[in-house]
């Protein structure tokens, strides 16, 4: 079956995972596909911090209060400027961020929501061509939504010995719900200790470490380095699809697949 729908799911808090799909979603526009990032962690909303500007409805709204409203109503558009500050993106990135008060929040974390939120990923995958789920730990209504309604599961973890633990009880957990972990990032930190340096080699991708100031973001708009030759390896085998992006040093890709 085709890859349309990628659930993140981070292993721990602070793992990465909300960067990483903002990341994943610009690298599939930079390839002509039009992209779209669904929060699924209501209580951090994280991905809120990447829109530019006012957000007035948001995925929770459209989950509880505003059922009847169109899926875009809740999109906004991801600033991704090219090397001369002008937009370069041959596709699209829209955001579809959590961005709402205790109440509505506590509302969209029910079992009702969870099921609606299922059904608005189900409608972005006809809407767009790559749909990335930003999902927390298991441990939620919403976290149990994006890991049934995605074609694929990837668990998110710090390249640290933390991480490597918390990686064992989130395969758990999916389990418990009735899914698999179909792959694994493993993200390095910045400044990492020297003993960290072989942690997350058995994943399926390793992230190197990146700046992770959010205004940095995307990176994969227009970066040709090893991270974002990282992030094309993780979008081939996740979706299943293959880049026409071009690197800084030829077999790069290849060189971290090995």
């Amino acid at each position: 079956m085709h890859t349309r729908t990628l659930a993140l799911v981070g292993a721990t808090g602070g793992a990465g995972t909300t960067r990483t799909a903002v990341e994943l979603a610009a690298l599939g526009a930079r390839d002509g596909r039009d992209a779209a990032v669904v929060d699924a962690a209501f209580t951090t909303q994280g991905l809120s911090e990447y829109v530019s500007g006012r957000i007035d409805a948001d995925i929770t709204a459209l989950v509880t209060d505003e059922t009847g409203a169109s899926l875009s109503a809740a999109a906004y558009p991801i600033d991704a400027e090219s090397s001369d500050g002008d937009p370069d993106l041959p596709g699209r990135v829209d955001l579809l961020p959590a961005r709402a008060p205790f109440e509505r929040a506590a509302r969209a974390k029910t079992a009702e929501a969870a099921r609606k939120l299922e059904r608005r990923i189900d409608e972005a995958a006809t809407a767009y061509d790559a749909v990335v789920v930003d999902a927390a730990p298991v441990g939620s209504n919403e976290a149990v939504a994006a890991v049934t309604a995605a074609d694929r599961v990837e668990a998110v973890t710090p390249a640290t010995a933390h991480g490597r633990d918390a990686l064992q009880r989130l395969r758990g957990r999916v389990a418990d719900v009735g899914g698999s972990v179909d792959g694994t990032i493993a993200v390095a930190r910045a400044g990492g200790s020297d003993a960290e340096s072989d942690i997350g080699e058995n994943a399926d991708t390793r992230l190197p470490p990146v700046d992770p100031a959010v205004e940095s973001a995307p990176e994969a708009a227009t970066g040709t380095g090893e991270y974002v030759a990282a992030l094309a390896e993780t979008y081939e085998r996740a979706f299943d699809a293959a880049l026409g992006i071009e690197f800084e040093e030829p077999g790069l890709v290849e060189r971290i697949r090995s």
